[in-house]
C-alpha cells in the first residue's frame, strides 16, 4: 500500500495515475512543495530514472507494495509469451483490479477494502484475497442483501468498463468475458520500461 499523500506522484507526472478528473494534478500539474513550480521545468530524467518512474506509476495504479509487484512480475516470467504482456494481464485480472475496473467501486483502494472485508464474491462464493486471479468466464459480484451499503455505492459509480468485462450494474455483478488485450488496459504505463528495470 502506498503511504503519504495519494496524488503526490500525479503532481510530479503532471497527470493523474488513475485518470481522475478531480485529481490535484489537473489544476497544479507540477511537483508538490515550494520548488515544484519553479521556472525552468523538470530536469531531464536519466534512463534509470525513467524506468523507476514507470514502475512507480504501475505500483500506485494497482495499489500494490513493491513486494507484491515484484511477485507478479516473477510469475509473468514463467512459461511462454512476452513477459510484459503477461505482467499487465496478471495485474489486470487480480480480483481487486476487476472490481475497480468494472465500476463497482470508485477507486482501487475501495476495491481492495471491499475484497478484504468479504463484500465480494466470485461465482457466488466469498473471496477475501485481493490477489485472487479471476479467470475468463468467472462472475464477480456484490450481494446487495449481504452488503447493501457497498451495493448502493456501486449503483452510483459512473464508469465504463473495458471491453473484456461485461457489467450487469443492476445486479452488481461483472463477468470476465476474456483475457484483456494489452492495448485495452487503461493503465497508461510503459510496461517495457518496468520489465527492463526488473531485468537489470
Amino acid at each position: 500500500m502506498r503511504s503519504g499523500a495519494k496524488h503526490t506522484l500525479c503532481r510530479r507526472l503532471g497527470s493523474c495515475v488513475w485518470g481522475n478528473p478531480k485529481c490535484p494534478s489537473v489544476k497544479r500539474p507540477y511537483s508538490a512543495g515550494q520548488h515544484g513550480n519553479a521556472k525552468g521545468g523538470r530536469n531531464k530524467l536519466s534512463t534509470y530514472a525513467q524506468m523507476l518512474l514507470e514502475k512507480q506509476k504501475l505500483r500506485v495504479h494497482y495499489g500494490l507494495t513493491e513486494h507484491q509487484l515484484r511477485f507478479v512480475y516473477q510469475k509473468a516470467q514463467a512459461g511462454q509469451g512476452q513477459t510484459g504482456e503477461k505482467f499487465l494481464r496478471n495485474l489486470e485480472l487480480r480480483l481487486s483490479s476487476v472490481v475497480y475496473r468494472s465500476g463497482l467501486v470508485p477507486s482501487i483502494a475501495a476495491a481492495r477494502q471491499a475484497v478484504l472485508h468479504r463484500h465480494v464474491q466470485v461465482d457466488g462464493k466469498v473471496v477475501n484475497r485481493s490477489a485472487f486471479h479471476v479467470r475468463p468466464g468467472q462472475v464477480v459480484s456484490i450481494d446487495s442483501q449481504r452488503s447493501p451499503a457497498i451495493a448502493a455505492i456501486a449503483a452510483k459509480v459512473d464508469a465504463v468498463p473495458p471491453p473484456y468485462l461485461e457489467l450487469d450494474k443492476e445486479h452488481c455483478k461483472v463477468t470476465v468475458a476474456r483475457e484483456p488485450n494489452v492495448d485495452e488496459i487503461p493503465a497508461n504505463v510503459n510496461i517495457t520500461r518496468v520489465v527492463e528495470l526488473y531485468a537489470r
